[in-house]
């Protein structure tokens, strides 16, 4: 059966470019005239789905080819559409950027949706140089539908002129021309943007969107995104249920990296997801199992490093036996100790030996290989897993071999080191997944808590006896 999404993709020349300006703008103005819009991001990114959620007011989605296979992104991509008037999909980096062969690339995953391509150009300090890149881009790949440019960051009216005469004899459209203006900037920090939760100027969707809506003209972008044809539905593959447990999920500040899908997963399988925060929380909720997901410890060290109560809650569940899975800044948060980009020495939870130290430069990002080197509470020894890394923290302190958890092959440059710990139902790393590109992942994590949750129900019935 085919379903028709009108759609459009909003690529770049590199990161850089303002793109997620462009787009959280573009959400903000098709969501006031009224239309329901959903976004999307290409690639693992984790942060910019949270302004695109601000701005259009629904759950921003990730797509990408290397985390969940592509025979499977049609149908998320419908999925997550749900009844959207238009999709508005962010690219990664460089239109042509991915991981190795392009895998995961803004080009690759547009192809794959048969949905129109703008291009974002950056065009300070360019004048009609900006109209050959622009050509470059459209001739690399005569099979993609690049049907036009949005120029960026133009130093005046006149600057835009030039630019645009330039692209209208090579026959290549303009949909929108912004001028510099620093009041749409985004705040950013070393992994990238602020994280939306954490960005306090709260009027700066509505500026970006104002801007944009004055810049870019929206109705030919909805035309445009019309153009894309139907795309194939197939029903939905049933996860089937594994068992009912509860999993306490960290969410807060410091612990806000997930992505909704994957957990979706999870609950398709039997969990109820319960959230509580290792920041402002003082104990573990009663749970059968707890996710530690990525996000910023180290901004949070201090406050962390207070919160005894929930520090020792989450090593007496530990002890009971709890399954524990933790991805980057969840692994972070259970080391030892913690220390900072000045060198300060603050500790953590203890459940894993050893030390992570922040750097100012960035330590490993990129798409991984995973091979689990024993069972595990996501498989067995052996198991091979698709996720990717994206840190400036290290660890300092060698963990045994018998407790790492994995061997990592980076795809960029075939690396391969052990990674990660694994002892008994503790399992850490700074491995990033997508539970909907490895279900078996998820179905072997409800499994353990299953598991515990019959062994605390055992134990309750013989002490009441």
């Amino acid at each position: 059966m085919q379903r028709n999404i009108p759609r459009i993709v909003i690529a770049a020349t590199s990161s850089g470019s303002g793109k997620t300006t462009i787009v959280t703008g573009i959400l903000s103005t098709l969501r006031e005239q009224g239309y329901r819009v959903q976004s999307y991001k290409i690639g693992p990114d984790y942060i910019d789905p949270g302004y695109h959620e601000q701005a259009s007011g629904r759950t921003g989605h990730n797509l990408d080819t290397w985390l969940v296979p592509k025979e499977k992104l049609v149908e998320m991509f419908l999925h997550g559409a749900g009844d959207a008037d238009i999709a508005v999909i962010e690219g990664v980096m460089g239109l042509y950027d991915g991981g190795r062969g392009g895998i995961s690339s803004t080009a690759e995953i547009a192809k794959l949706l048969h949905a129109p391509v703008l291009l974002v150009l950056d065009a300070k300090s360019m004048g009609e140089s900006a109209a050959a890149v622009a050509l470059g881009f459209k001739i690399y790949d005569t099979e993609l539908q690049l049907a036009g440019v949005i120029l960026n960051r133009l130093g005046s009216p006149t600057h835009r002129e030039m630019i645009a005469s330039a692209l209208t004899r090579l026959d290549i459209p303009v949909f929108g021309a912004l001028l510099r203006n620093e009041a749409m900037r985004l705040p950013e920090r070393h992994l990238g943007l602020l994280p939306a939760a954490e960005n306090q100027n709260a009027g700066i969707i509505a500026e970006i969107g104002r801007s944009v809506a004055g810049q870019v003209d929206i109705n030919r972008i909805l035309a445009l995104a019309a153009t894309a044809p139907g795309l194939e539905e197939n029903d939905m593959v049933v996860t089937s249920p594994v068992d009912k447990v509860k999993i306490a999920v960290a969410r807060d500040e410091a612990f806000s990296f997930y992505y909704p899908e994957s957990l979706a997963v999870l609950e398709k399988m039997g969990a109820r997801l319960v959230y509580f925060s290792p920041l402002h929380d003082v104990d573990v909720p009663d749970a059968d199992g707890v996710i530690l997901g990525g996000g910023f410890p180290e901004i949070f060290a201090d406050v962390l490093y207070a919160n005894v109560g929930m520090r020792r809650s989450l090593k007496d569940s530990v002890k009971r036996g709890m399954p524990l899975y933790a991805e980057c800044g969840g692994f972070m948060y259970l080391m030892d100790e913690l220390k900072d980009f000045d060198g300060k020495e603050i500790p953590m939870t203890g459940i894993i030996p050893g030390t992570v130290q922040m750097n100012r430069s960035l330590q490993m990002v990129g798409y991984v290989e995973a091979e689990m080197q024993c069972d595990t509470l996501l498989g067995a020894k052996g198991t091979v897993l698709h996720g990717h890394e994206f840190h400036f923290s290290a660890e300092s302190t060698e963990l045994p071999y018998a407790n790492r958890a994995f061997v990592f092959t980076r795809m960029r440059n075939k690396s391969r080191s052990l990674a990660g710990y694994a002892k008994d139902n503790i399992l850490g790393s700074y491995l990033h997944l997508h539970f909907a590109g490895c279900p078996e992942a998820a179905r072997h994590f409800i499994l353990h808590c299953a598991e515990y949750k019959k062994k605390i129900g055992e134990a309750g019935k013989a002490w009441e006896k």
